[in-house]
């Protein structure tokens, strides 16, 4: 039961978060369907069986199986999670990632927020999300230009707050790149209505 509890718990309180960002972001009713497949038996009864409080469900259902069903049937369905945008080039013949449009890029910054949020507590500050992004590997499995919009919105986060940041992609129509190297310099590129 505590497990059963602290999952539904969890993904609810993350998911409400997701929603809140989303309104303050401009996308609100695309923040309703946030992450409703969590809900489905194929995701949630694995998020329940792997639950501890501490990680995503997803990490020890690798551990135990050597994948994730619940990440793959999720990924498949979100389409604010870089991984729902790969496709096949007919060039390479390999599968690589595509631009994502910069409306589930906004998404997908509401949601590292709101993880952010839900998984370090009170450890949580504006940089969380930002240093997550650095420390992982995502960069190489998402397209320069994606991986360089999150970076942008991000690091407006880090240095000017959430209200700000959120205001500010209440307003944009085209998300800004951030530079290759440094995404410090926020004022230049801002594109607003």
């Amino acid at each position: 039961m505590f497990r059963f509890l602290g999952h539904f718990l969890t993904i609810t309180k993350h998911r409400h978060e997701v929603v809140r960002l989303c309104f303050r972001a401009g996308i609100g009713f695309q923040g309703l369907f946030h992450d409703l497949s969590k809900y489905s038996p194929t995701e949630f009864i694995p998020g329940v069986r792997f639950y501890t409080g501490k990680e995503s469900p997803n990490n020890g259902e690798r551990r135990s199986c050597g994948y994730s069903l619940a990440w793959m049937h999720h990924k498949g369905r979100n389409k604010h999670h870089f991984e729902y945008w790969y496709d096949y080039d007919m060039v390479t013949k390999k599968i690589v990632p595509v631009d994502m449009p910069d409306r589930y890029i906004k998404e997908m910054c509401c949601d590292r927020i709101a993880a952010s949020k839900v998984y370090n507590k009170e450890n949580y500050t504006t940089k969380s999300p930002l240093n997550y992004l650095q420390k992982s590997t995502a960069r190489e499995k998402m397209t320069e230009t994606t991986y360089r919009k999150l970076l942008y919105l991000l690091t407006m986060l880090a240095e000017k707050g959430e209200k700000e940041t959120l205001k500010r992609m209440r307003q944009m129509r085209e998300i800004p790149e951030a530079e290759a190297n440094s995404a410090s310099n926020i004022e230049r590129n801002v594109s607003c209505e």
